[in-house]
């Protein structure tokens, strides 16, 4: 005889700090906590607390709520934060995360004109996960596009699979910007998938990091996927709340997106009877 069970995996439900923006850090911490979250993946960018470590410290303690991963300064609007210099950013992002506690700093690969750290970036990732208990999770990106054109913005690539990485992140909202299949690059990531970032998309040009079930991606499929293979990495929601008219509606999207990720990570399977 065998009946169903549900098996969840040992990964954690984490809020992106960036997904209650325009709203602070400190906001992030407060709905993370009062909604039930796991715990938070900190953006660092131009809101100086994020910057912070003693005063993300004091944030996680008050709301006791652990900092499960720290996200390095890559966007275009932070190439001033923490350094001008590339390295210098990773390394702080890196000391960062070891004096909070999280266990994952997620990077981007280079923008081309970055040429110096683009040529050195494989090697140089490799050499700092080798000098840390931290995991280095290099994320997908994609291609820029306007009209009919097409920039490739990133590199080595901006599929990181072409590279050869010790962990990666899967956003699956980039998935639906470069208009690859998600599934398959989970695939090729295999067990160094390390770290996953859920968000919908519907294949705009534009990163739309919407809530899980309103685009077209396999949000669902790769949740049940995860807890099938006993993931035990963390999932993070990484949603765009700016259009939400109230706080009390950007809280109930993020309620919803958790909601979203704990049901489909509960996957139904059959084992033998005892």
């Amino acid at each position: 005889m065998a009946e169903p069970v549900v098996r969840i995996p040992d990964a954690k439900v984490a809020l992106s700090t960036a997904s209650v923006y325009p709203e602070s850090t400190a906001t992030a911490f407060e709905i993370a906590a009062r909604l039930g979250y796991d715990g938070v993946e900190v953006m660092v960018w131009t809101d100086p607390v994020s910057q912070d470590i003693e005063a993300l410290r004091r944030l996680s303690d008050y709301h006791r709520i652990p900092i499960l991963a720290v996200h390095a300064p890559c966007l275009l609007i932070t190439q001033r934060v923490w350094s001008t210099d590339p390295w210098t950013k990773l390394q702080r992002a890196q000391a960062a995360a070891e004096k909070l506690g999280a266990g994952t700093v997620v990077v981007h690969p280079p923008f081309r004109w970055q040429r110096q750290y683009a040529r050195d970036f494989v090697a140089g990732i490799w050499r700092m996960a080798n000098e840390t208990d931290v995991r280095f999770a290099v994320e997908n990106m994609y291609p820029w596009r306007y009209r009919d054109r097409e920039m490739l913005a990133y590199a080595p690539d901006w599929d990181v699979t072409k590279d050869d990485y010790r962990h990666f992140t899967i956003d699956l909202s980039h998935a639906a910007t470069a208009r690859t299949d998600a599934l398959q690059m989970i695939d090729r990531m295999g067990d160094r998938l390390g770290h996953v970032h859920l968000a919908d998309g519907r294949g705009s040009a534009k990163d739309e990091h919407l809530v899980p079930g309103r685009g077209n991606q396999p949000c669902a499929e790769v949740l049940e996927r995860l807890a099938l293979t006993g993931f035990d990495g963390h999932v993070v929601i990484e949603v765009n709340t700016r259009r939400a008219m109230s706080g009390a509606e950007r809280e109930a999207d993020l309620a919803e997106a958790l909601a979203f990720t704990r049901l489909h990570l509960a996957s139904a399977v059959k084992v033998p009877r005892p």
